[in-house]
């Protein structure tokens, strides 16, 4: 595969740091991995939203498109309201998306869940608290 979009999925939220912190994550992913056109798109409160992020992707040329949700667990939003957006049924993982005249796969990635890298990342928050004692 060539080129491939990523579609990072932040909440959304009237605070700022929300979409600070799914911006910033694109940037540092698409620093870390040149092969992939990285952009961002939020369920409710931010702009752009999904649908219009996802409609920036028609004239990239990218070979396939993964729409990353950038939340810790499922729930609604994993479940029903991103597939909604993205054109999915609820349990549907790959669909595909109109591009250039012709047809890529999309496919919907899961959200972080239990992994050694977020109990790392407890750990060395914990850590940064415990040195302020």
């Amino acid at each position: 595969m060539g080129m491939m979009g990523m579609l990072l999925v932040g909440h959304g939220s009237s605070m700022p740091y929300n979409k600070e912190l799914v911006e910033t994550t694109g940037k540092m992913i698409a620093a870390q991995n040149t092969d992939f056109v990285v952009k961002c798109g939020f369920m409710n409160m931010n702009t752009p939203s999904i649908r219009e992020s996802l409609e920036s992707f028609r004239h990239e040329k990218i070979d396939a498109l993964v729409v990353v949700p950038l939340f810790l667990a499922k729930g609604v939003h994993i479940e029903k309201d991103i597939p909604a957006e993205i054109g999915f049924g609820e349990g549907q993982k790959k669909g595909t998306f109109a591009l250039n005249g012709k047809s890529i796969p999309l496919v919907y990635a899961e959200p972080i869940g239990s992994d050694p890298l977020l109990a790392s990342l407890m750990v060395k928050n914990a850590q940064k608290a415990l040195q302020s004692l």
